[in-house]
Formats: structure tokens, C-alpha cells, sequence
């Protein structure tokens, strides 16, 4: 009986070591306790069917304590086919009146031995298992985050894809949403767009993006308090990444300058963003319900005469002072490209000697406009 005593008390003594166990485990993981006792208690569920051969058992962990019992699940029938997994009427009444046939009867089975054995097969299955919920905490928190920037430290590349280190999990920046030119360093520190969250049978995978529009208006909204309180709003953005970029913004209030809010005294705001995207070129302009007015700024740095628009097909004609058409054009057409993705009209530019004998359609409405201040980060030549 003292023997007896003594491995109750040793058994018991292990269950509660064991508990702290895993309740420390959960904490250090960040996992809730529930998911890790349901995880060791498939673990021994799967460890009693490979080494006893029936399926039929509940395999119950106690939370208070830190021992497992292991339950026989019978159905209880007038007469029994198959002791294994049936109990008769009479038998189960034994254990409780109340039972009829057709009830399922719990009756404790846990082997003398089972500790050895569940200890040595469920391990591996425990490890994983807290694995798969490290992971599921980790796709959900970086789901959480798709749309937005994060920050991530150069650590490798493997191929053309460069691997950044999140501290939680790795994101990819692959070849077609690193900017051209830009070179990575180990251990550089680096702001990304999360494109998105997959999951993998190696764990989450963020794919990032340095090219994306949606970077250039996540970090005006890092470094502008105004479009982080709502007071200022981008609109539209338009990105030829590594090269030149234009963002449209408003204000809801009459008082507060857009423009000038996202440029920064001294045009500090917008030169963090600058520095951030490899000095790519960034345009501020103004935002107009005016379809012609906002056609002009978008053209920014260039001054704009009259506008002629087309409301329904989204063409417009754009007159400019002689010596401002190369700057409205842009290198290679840049400008106008740009200008044409932000507003989302095609846009014909022509110089006021070009558009003095051009007879414009009837389709077409002229506007005088004149262009809002706007500010470029570098004048174009």
C-alpha cells in the first residue's frame, strides 16, 4: 500500500511538472493552452491505436492536474456482437440506471504502460502540432497586415528573389516588385507593400512588393499627420517605380493646403518618402472635382492654358505655352503618361502655335484653366 501511495504521489507530482510544462510553453509561444492540450491528446489517441488497435477510445488530459485517462467508448445493446466496441443493457446499468440502448458508455481503459509509450510516439506529434499553431498565429498576423507596410532586414538572396528578415517569418521581394537599379545589402533595413499572405507547407509566405503604388501612399501616410487624422486624403497615385511617381491629394478642410501639408516645411515630408524610394521623383498635386482643372495639375510642373475635354469617351486636349511642351511631354513622355494614369483620361497635349489653326471637335468642351501650385521634388529638364 506504501509503495502504491508513493507512485500515486509520483505520478501526481509528474502530471502537475508536466502542466507547468506546457502552460509555460504556450506563453513563451504566444499559443493558447487549449490548442496545445488538444494537440497532445490526439497524440495519444493516435499512440493507443498503433499500440493497442482500438479505435474506439477518448483520450481525456486533465487541465488541473496533468494526467491522461483513457475512455473505451461502447454503445449500449440488448445483446453484444462485438465486446470491443458494444456493452449490454444490463452491464451499463451497473454503472448507471439511467442508460438505454442506443447511449455510449465511457469506461476507462488506461493501460499500466501507456506512459512510456505515449511519451516516446506523441512527441513528435506535439512538436508539430505547435508548430502548425506558431504558424497559423503568424499567417494571421501578417493577414492582418496585407495593404500595408512593413519593415524587414535584408538577409539573403536565393536566385533574383531577396529574402527579408520580419523577425517573426521571412518575406520574399521578387524580381518584378524589386525597382529597377535598386541594389539590396545585407542587413539593410527596408520598407515594403504586403502584397499578400500565402500559406505554405513550410509556413507563411509574405510576398512584398517596393514597386507597388499603394507603398507611395502608405509612406506619405507614415510621414503626413493630416492623411493620418483624415483632415488630408490621396486620391489617385501613379508610379513609374525608380523613375517618377504622382499622387493626387484633397483636403477636407478649406483651410488646411494639401499640398503643403505632404511636402513639409522645408519639403521634409516629401523628401523622407524620396529618400526611402532610391530618390525616385515625386509630383504633389491637387485634386479636382473639375475634370479639366485636374487635368492641369496632373500635368504639373508644366503651366497649363485651356483645357478641352470630352466628358463622356475621357479624351481631353491640353494647350501649353510653346516653351512649356517639352516639360508637360516629359522625357520619353513620362510626364504625360503619368498624368494620363492618375487622372484616367487620355490626354493630347499641344502647344498654343499647334492649337491656334486646329479646329477642335464639337464633342469637345474648352476650359481656361489655371494650374494649382503643385510641387515636384525635381525639376525636370
Amino acid at each position: 500500500d506504501r509503495t502504491l501511495a508513493k507512485k500515486k504521489t509520483k505520478e501526481k507530482d509528474s502530471g502537475q511538472e508536466f502542466l507547468a510544462t506546457l502552460k509555460e510553453l504556450g506563453r513563451e509561444k504566444g499559443i493558447d493552452e487549449e490548442v496545445i492540450f488538444e494537440a497532445i491528446e490526439a497524440a495519444l489517441s493516435s499512440a493507443y491505436r498503433r499500440n493497442f488497435g482500438s479505435e474506439h477510445v477518448h483520450i481525456m488530459l486533465s487541465r488541473e492536474t496533468g494526467e491522461y485517462h483513457v475512455y473505451a467508448i461502447k454503445e449500449v445493446v440488448e445483446e453484444i456482437e462485438d465486446d470491443v466496441t458494444e456493452i449490454s443493457l444490463a452491464q451499463a446499468r451497473t454503472i448507471h440506471p439511467d442508460y438505454s440502448v442506443g447511449d455510449k458508455v465511457e469506461i476507462e481503459v488506461t493501460p499500466a504502460n501507456f506512459g512510456r509509450i505515449a511519451a516516446q510516439t506523441a512527441k513528435q506529434v506535439v512538436v508539430q502540432r505547435i508548430r502548425e499553431a506558431e504558424r497559423g498565429i503568424i499567417y494571421q498576423e501578417y493577414m492582418s497586415r496585407e495593404s500595408d507596410i512593413i519593415t524587414g532586414e535584408v538577409q539573403r538572396a536565393e536566385g533574383r528573389n531577396v529574402i527579408l528578415d520580419l523577425g517573426k517569418t521571412e518575406a520574399v521581394l521578387t524580381p518584378s516588385e524589386q525597382i529597377p537599379g535598386e541594389t539590396y545589402r545585407f542587413g539593410e533595413k527596408l520598407k515594403a507593400y504586403v502584397v499578400e499572405v500565402r500559406r505554405t507547407n513550410k509556413g507563411p509566405q509574405v510576398v512584398v512588393s517596393r514597386t507597388h503604388p499603394g507603398l507611395l501612399k502608405r509612406l506619405f501616410e507614415l510621414e503626413v499627420p493630416e492623411i493620418q487624422d483624415g483632415t488630408v486624403e490621396i486620391k489617385f497615385v501613379a508610379r513609374e517605380p525608380g523613375s517618377r511617381s504622382k499622387i493626387a491629394v484633397s483636403s477636407n478642410d478649406p483651410n488646411v493646403d494639401p499640398v503643403g501639408s505632404c511636402v513639409g516645411h522645408h519639403g521634409l515630408r516629401a523628401q523622407a518618402v524620396v529618400d526611402e524610394l532610391g530618390e525616385e521623383k515625386v509630383d504633389i498635386v491637387k485634386w479636382n472635382e473639375n475634370s479639366a482643372k485636374f487635368i492641369a495639375n496632373a500635368l504639373s510642373p508644366a503651366k497649363v492654358v485651356s483645357v478641352a475635354v470630352n466628358e463622356d469617351e475621357k479624351i481631353s486636349r491640353v494647350v501649353v505655352p510653346d516653351y512649356q511642351l517639352s516639360l508637360a511631354i516629359g522625357k520619353e513622355g513620362q510626364n504625360a503618361r503619368l498624368a494620363a494614369k492618375l487622372t484616367g483620361w487620355k490626354i493630347d497635349i499641344k502647344s498654343e502655335s499647334q492649337a491656334e489653326n486646329e479646329i477642335l471637335d464639337d464633342s469637345m468642351q474648352e476650359v481656361e484653366v489655371t494650374t494649382d501650385e503643385s510641387f515636384t521634388s525635381e525639376e525636370e529638364v
